[in-house]
């Protein structure tokens, strides 16, 4: 499970920094709230249509589980969070900084989520993960300096752009810890909420502020768009990104997404030929120390599991012994999700803060 939720994890990086320079290149057609809520709208619409595609066809056999109770709460503070928040102010920053480093910048969500997990919420974060966040926060500081030289002789800025895209990261972090909460229920339904109430909001704030979409005949175009780029880097990317939470934690999670600012740097300096400045050159090195930091971190050690019972898709292994006596199961097809109990156990192996280990060090 720890190797899933990485590649997981990887996968929603990918798709996340990829639409960081896209939406660069649409930031000048929309303002920053009608963007933010195209994105998310199509990340909402395209989920919901797929998982009524797949609610048609699927097995009998429930293998995910919907919301239930308080869950409700946290998934729709999210969403504030998340959302409405992180987005708008993305895309606020966009507008006053360079495409290249406003991906680096996105490093930041993953320190944040990492704080936000070992102080808030207390998740174990090792001595390895604050080490790897120390460089990556040191990568963001030169890239906010303002006045960096560039190594054809000209200047980089500052300035309240970047500021603008570090308060956003904030917000996703939240965001982050918040959905953890909610993680063991199907992560298509919670990315198909999120992006329709969030894309609602946006969109309804951008009319009522009078915005509106660009003229014909490229409204259509451009409005098509956003929203396939939402899609993609916002709900496909959440689906996977709440996989990962599920299995390794939120702060390894947000370590793995760090990986996604530089998928969306290159993918800047090829879009836009933005020049290499020394700070950006700076930056990558010291966050590029922390993402490895992260990535080979090895977590083993004897550990305890207090009786518990949940609901949740798993498989038959070690931490799930139960057997399927009722005529009505039918015949078991793993992974499923029913209640189930865990008895107490004590074994050692390698293991991440998921729904079965979240015991302190």
């Amino acid at each position: 499970m720890p190797r899933t939720g990485a590649t997981t994890a990887i996968l929603a990086a990918v798709l996340f920094g990829l639409s960081t320079p896209l939406a660069k290149l649409l930031v000048h057609d929309l303002s920053p709230w009608m963007l933010a809520g195209l994105l998310y709208l199509g990340s909402g619409i395209g989920l919901g249509l797929v998982r009524l595609a797949r609610r048609l066809t699927a097995s009998r056999q429930r293998g995910e589980r919907g919301l239930r109770g308080a869950e409700w709460l946290w998934l729709l503070a999210a969403v504030a969070a998340g959302g409405v928040a992180g987005p708008v102010l993305l895309m606020f920053g966009l507008t006053a900084t360079p495409a290249s480093t406003a991906s680096l910048l996105l490093n930041l969500e993953g320190v944040f989520t990492a704080l936000l997990a070992w102080f808030v919420f207390r998740e174990g974060v090792d001595r390895r993960l604050v080490a790897g966040m120390v460089a990556i926060v040191a990568g963001a500081v030169v890239l906010s300096w303002g006045g960096t030289v560039s190594l054809d002789g000209g200047w980089g800025n500052g300035g309240w752009g970047p500021a603008a895209v570090a308060a956003a990261c904030l917000m996703w972090a939240v965001d982050n810890n918040l959905t953890r909460k909610v993680s063991l229920a199907n992560p298509a339904d919670i990315a198909t909420i999120k992006g329709l109430v969030a894309g609602t909001v946006n969109v309804g704030i951008a009319l009522a502020l009078g915005d509106a979409l660009p003229a014909a005949p490229t409204a259509a175009t451009t409005a098509a768009g956003a929203m396939l780029v939402g899609l993609l880097g916002y709900g496909v990317s959440l689906v996977l990104f709440v996989v990962a939470l599920r299995h390794i934690g939120a702060a390894r999670t947000g370590a793995y997404f760090s990986t996604a600012p530089f998928v969306g740097g290159i993918a800047s300096l090829a879009i836009f030929g933005e020049p290499v400045t020394l700070g950006l050159a700076a930056a990558a090195v010291l966050m590029g120390v922390g993402v490895w930091l992260h990535l080979t971190e090895d977590h083993d050690h004897e550990h305890d599991h207090d009786e518990m019972e949940h609901d949740h898709p798993h498989v038959h292994d070690a931490h799930h012994r139960h057997h399927h006596d009722g005529p009505q199961d039918g015949p078991v097809i793993e992974p499923h999700s029913h209640r189930h109990r865990h008895g107490r156990l004590r074994h050692r192996h390698a293991h991440f803060p998921d729904a079965h280990h979240a015991h302190r060090h």
